[in-house]
């Protein structure tokens, strides 16, 4: 865990996706601790110094550590709460089971969630478990595609990512992780703190689209956002308009 902002400022809670850590946040840090106490965590079942005692088994698992997490840490319950892939899931399950400590939730391109993952993507995704570089640069090539195409700066950011999760396979063991699951429409519903979505128009994991027109739908009160010119990669090709549209929502 990292712990950046003023001692007593507003506590943020930041998840990181799947295959990552907390160094995923480092390009929007410092402007989101100018105001907020944020707490960047490992993922208790990924990469990292985070270590469970028994095995995540389902969504109430990770609100269960999460919330054992904020009671050790006396956060209260005036939580903002923001994750991004995988850690928008994990934010999702954490909103269903304890809304009463939560002020804010944010969810940045969560897997799942939404949509349901197309078997294409899932097939793709498989080929990130063999240990050989070529698999895991053709998924993240195409996963951050429009971080690729941002000169030299952007494809050097892929290549470092791909090294990352190259060194992550070899030293640590592999955790079979909590297949991510698509919330019901009673689900989202439920859902009366403030939440915003975020996704880029180029998102890979399903039709940003489809999943914005969802969500307004089943509970026109969640907040969408959809960033053109970008995907999956949407913090790292748009970093200052994404941290923008969190604070301005943090505020409200």
């Amino acid at each position: 865990m990292r712990i950046s902002g003023p001692i007593d400022a507003p506590p943020l809670v930041l998840l990181p996706g799947g295959g990552s850590n907390s160094l995923i946040w480092n390009a929007n840090i410092q402007a989101l601790s100018q105001n907020y106490r944020t707490y960047a965590l490992d993922n208790i079942y990924d990469y990292g110094k985070s270590v469970y005692a028994r095995e995540m088994k389902s969504g109430n698992d990770f609100a269960d550590w999460l919330n054992e997490l904020f009671d050790t840490l006396r956060l209260g319950d005036n939580i903002r709460i923001m994750g991004y892939s995988y850690g928008g899931w994990v934010t999702s399950q954490y909103a269903l089971y304890h809304p009463e400590r939560l002020n804010h939730v944010v969810l940045i391109a969560p897997a799942v969630t939404v949509l349901p993952l197309p078997n294409t993507y899932i097939l793709r995704m498989v080929t990130t478990l063999i240990p050989i570089r070529y698999f895991k640069a053709k998924i993240m090539y195409w996963v951050w595609s429009d971080l690729a195409q941002k000169g030299n700066s952007g494809k050097q950011l892929v290549e470092d990512r791909i090294d990352y999760y190259q060194m992550a396979l070899k030293c640590f063991k592999f955790k079979q992780p909590v297949n991510p699951t698509v919330l019901t429409d009673s689900d989202f519903r439920k859902f009366e703190v403030p939440m915003l979505f975020l996704v880029g128009e180029h998102e890979t994991a399903y039709n940003a689209i489809e999943a914005i027109s969802r969500l307004n739908s089943v509970n026109p009160k969640v907040r969408t956002e959809l960033i053109p010119g970008t995907g999956h990669d949407l913090m790292f090709t748009h970093t200052e308009k994404v941290n923008q549209k969190i604070l301005d929502f943090l505020k409200n």
